[in-house]
């Protein structure tokens, strides 16, 4: 079964944001790192429950994967994959989560 990747407003804002940071320094390396971070969110379209259970929820439905020291925080519900967040690892996930799981 293939899973609809649906990316919420916020989720895609995050990427945006990640870019501009790492762009002032390196326009490649910001490149590189949303490739991975959209490639990453398109494989998740055929084995969404193959990542981790995000620990701060412990919900077998809220998942993450990583893309270098950034989190894809994203929920299963039914055959659609909705994309939370993409968010430094550094970061305090919960503040965050709790605002976007009510909208996907």
């Amino acid at each position: 079964m293939d899973y609809k990747i649906i990316w919420t407003d916020e989720a895609l804002l995050d990427v945006e944001d990640i870019a501009e940071y790492i762009q002032r320094n390196s326009v490649f390396y910001a490149s590189s790192v949303v490739t991975q971070i959209i490639d990453t969110t398109k494989k998740l379209s055929f084995f969404p429950f193959s990542s981790r259970i995000v620990p701060e929820e412990g919900n077998e439905f809220v998942r993450e994967s990583f893309v270098y020291s950034y989190r894809i925080i994203f929920e299963i519900i039914d055959d659609s994959v909705y994309i939370l967040a993409v968010i430094h690892g550094n970061r305090l996930l919960s503040p965050i989560l709790a605002k976007r799981k009510n909208k996907s």
